[in-house]
C-alpha cells in the first residue's frame, strides 16, 4: 500500500462537520496528553477550534522540541543551478510560458558558486533546478555533484521526481537528501494548476519521497505550497505523509517545510490565504503529532517571524539564500523562481539564533 491510498481514505472526509462536533474539553484533553496522539487527534489540533488554545500547544511543542532536538538550528543554503523548465506551473517563475531570463550553470560556473557559498561557513548545500530532463539531465546533475562534493558535507536534491534507480545513483555519488514538494495534495487543484509537463503525473510526484527512502536518501523532506488549496486540509495530508514516510522508514530522517506563495513571474489570484497565526497552528500540532520530524523554515519567511518560530520547534533554517541561478557569484544571473523576505547575511541569521538561546550549526554529521 503506497500513500494515495492512505490519502484516498480522507479524500472526501467532511472536515466542516468535524470541526463543528469539536469541543474546547476535546482539544485540551489531547494536548495533555502524556502519549502520542492519532490522526484525528492531529486534525482536531488544526481546527478552528483549537486557535484558542495555541498558548497551551505552543508550550506542549516547545517541550518535545528540545526533548527530541535540543537548542540546536541547522544552516544551509540553496544553490539555483537552472531555471529551465519544460512545465507549465501557474504559481511559479519558472513556468514555460513566462518570458524570463533563462540561464544554467557551467561546470565553471558551478565552481565559483560553490566557492561563493562556502566561503560564507555553510557545509550543508540544497541544489536546485527547473523541471526540464532536456536541460538539466541527470547527467548534468551527476557532474554537478562531483564538483559540489569538494566544498559540502552534505548535498541535497530538489529537482525533477527520478525513479528509485536513479535516486542510487545519486547517492553512490554523495547525494544524503531529498527535498520534493507535493505543492498541493488536493487532486482536483494539482490539475488546474499544472497544466502541462511532466508535473501533471500526480501519482508520480505522490510517491517521489518514498521511492526516495527506498533509495536509502539520508533525509527526505516533503512539505506543501501554503496557499493552493485549503490550508487545515493540506496541513492534515502533508502530516499524515510525514506520519507514512517516518512509520515505513523508520531509518531515514524526515523533515516537513512550510513554503507559503511568494510573490513571482505570472500571475495567480486563486490563493487561500493562510495567516501567520495559521501557519504557527500548523507547525504546532505537527510537533505534537510527530516529535521525532525535523522542520524547515525558509527565507521565504520575514527575519521577526522567523526568529519567534525557532522555539516552537524549528530544526533548519535556510540563510543568504538566492532564488536566481548563480544568484551568489555571477553577474548575469538567471531570474528568481520567486521573492525572498529574509535577507540578511548569515552572520545576521547566526546571531539572531544565539539571541534566542540556540546554538546554530553549519554540520550536524560526517559520513563515513
Amino acid at each position: 500500500m503506497g500513500f494515495f491510498d492512505v490519502y484516498s481514505q480522507y479524500k472526501n472526509f467532511n472536515y466542516e462537520q468535524f470541526y463543528e462536533e469539536l469541543t474546547d474539553s476535546d482539544i485540551l484533553q489531547i494536548i495533555h496528553k502524556d502519549r502520542p496522539i492519532n490522526k484525528i487527534e492531529f486534525l482536531a489540533l488544526l481546527s478552528p477550534k483549537a486557535e484558542n488554545h495555541l498558548e497551551l500547544m505552543a508550550q506542549r511543542a516547545h517541550t518535545l522540541s528540545l526533548q527530541h532536538f535540543g537548542k540546536t538550528v541547522l544552516l544551509y543554503t540553496p544553490m539555483y543551478l537552472s531555471n529551465y523548465c519544460t512545465n507549465k506551473c501557474t504559481y511559479c517563475s519558472f513556468s514555460i510560458d513566462n518570458q524570463i531570463n533563462r540561464k544554467q550553470l557551467s561546470t565553471e560556473e558551478i565552481e565559483r558558486e560553490a566557492k561563493a557559498i562556502a566561503s560564507m561557513g555553510f557545509k550543508h548545500l540544497l541544489i536546485l533546478t527547473g523541471e526540464s530532463k532536456k536541460d538539466t539531465p541527470l547527467s548534468y546533475v551527476i557532474q554537478a555533484v562531483h564538483i559540489l562534493k569538494k566544498y559540502f558535507d552534505s548535498i541535497g536534491i530538489e529537482i525533477f521526481p527520478l525513479t528509485i534507480e536513479e535516486y542510487q545513483q545519486l547517492i553512490e555519488i554523495g547525494v544524503d537528501g531529498l527535498t520534493v514538494y507535493q505543492e498541493v495534495y488536493n487532486e482536483e487543484i494539482y490539475r488546474n494548476v499544472h497544466l502541462a509537463g511532466r508535473k501533471r503525473n500526480y501519482h508520480f510526484r505522490l510517491d517521489a519521497p518514498e521511492r526516495g527512502c527506498i533509495a536509502k536518501m539520508r533525509n527526505v523532506n516533503i512539505g506543501a505550497l501554503l496557499g493552493l488549496g485549503e490550508w487545515r486540509s493540506e496541513a492534515f495530508i502533508t502530516g499524515l505523509h510525514a506520519n507514512y514516510l517516518q512509520n515505513n522508514y523508520p531509518d531515514v530522517e524526515l523533515s516537513v517545510s512550510f513554503p507559503r506563495i511568494r510573490p513571482h513571474v505570472g500571475v495567480f489570484e486563486d490563493i487561500y490565504e493562510v495567516t501567520d497565526q495559521n501557519l504557527v497552528q500548523f507547525m504546532l500540532a505537527l510537533r505534537i503529532f510527530l516529535p521525532r520530524v525535523g522542520m524547515t523554515i525558509s527565507t521565504r519567511e520575514r527575519q521577526g517571524f522567523r526568529e519567534n518560530l525557532i522555539p516552537l520547534g524549528v530544526t533548519r533554517m535556510s540563510a543568504a539564500s538566492s532564488t536566481e541561478v548563480g544568484g551568489h557569484s555571477i553577474e548575469d544571473a538567471g531570474d528568481g523562481q520567486f521573492e525572498i523576505d529574509d535577507q540578511r547575511s548569515v552572520e545576521q541569521i547566526r546571531t539572531a539564533i544565539f539571541k534566542k538561546g540556540y546554538q546554530p550549526i553549519f554540520k550536524d554529521w560526517v559520513r563515513i
